[in-house]
């Protein structure tokens, strides 16, 4: 299997964008099925809590067992999947009350690293992140989502990166992988799309004007539209008292 991409049982590649060659002698199957899975969940074609069946993994990516477990490993270490006794894995569900939690840390972390990038910022890394931010907006215009995910996700770890802080940006991105399963529901609205595309442009404007509150006021903003659309979409189906057995 190794030397060449593992695909889907129709015989399409069983990850979509950019190829992902299989190096010799890596656990190349393993790593493909995690990506897979991934960017399933980040398009919101597995919802949250939905079984991820060992034998109907292997069908599908023509694989064995020892590879579809170590890939859902790895998205377990991510946040992405959880196993629940006696049930197997599955796509984790936050509760509205965990979404709130981490959206709270998360809010407070992002800040702190805008309120200590160095001002001002290079012409280097202005023009870095408008380059990010023109992949983003054109994702959004073509209607590219999962093109859309990762530019957005490329650009707040450039802007993040400006503060210096490795500890402080590391823990950003666990944060932020945390919670990639609920990015889906705020980017199924065209609406919010576009305002994520100004909300990138004003954080760009505010970098060059040396404008630090308003990057703060930004970025607390720009975290709103996806714990809220999540939440609202968690509680049409599973109600507003239910609780995610096994947390």
């Amino acid at each position: 299997m190794a030397g060449k991409p593992l695909t889907r049982a129709d015989g399409r590649a069983a990850k979509s964008g950019s190829a992902l060659e299989a190096p010799a002698r890596e656990p190349a199957a393993a790593i493909i099925i995690a990506r897979s899975i991934e960017e399933d969940i980040v398009l919101g074609r597995r919802l949250p809590r939905e079984r991820l069946i060992e034998q109907d993994l292997c069908d599908l990516f023509q694989t064995h067992r020892g590879d579809v477990r170590l890939a859902l490993f790895e998205l377990e270490k991510k946040g992405l999947v959880e196993r629940i006794p006696n049930r197997g894995a599955m796509v984790r569900g936050l509760t509205p009350q965990e979404v709130k939690e981490i959206y709270a840390v998360r809010e407070e972390l992002e800040v702190m690293a805008v309120r200590i990038i160095p001002f001002p910022v290079s012409a280097q890394d202005i023009e870095r992140l408008e380059e990010l931010q023109r992949q983003h907006a054109a994702a959004v215009t073509a209607g590219e989502l999962l093109t859309v995910f990762y530019s957005n996700l490329s650009f707040h770890q450039a802007l993040f990166g400006l503060c210096g802080n490795a500890s402080l940006i590391e823990t950003i991105d666990l944060l932020a992988q945390k919670v990639y399963g609920i990015r889906f529901y705020a980017n199924a609205f065209p609406e919010s799309l576009d305002r994520a595309r100004l909300d990138h442009l004003d954080m760009i404007k505010a970098l060059r004007g040396s404008r630090r509150d308003d990057l703060i006021a930004l970025t607390r903003r720009h975290l709103k539209p996806s714990p809220e659309a999540y939440i609202k979409a968690y509680e049409r189906r599973f109600g507003k008292t239910e609780s995610i057995p096994g947390n």
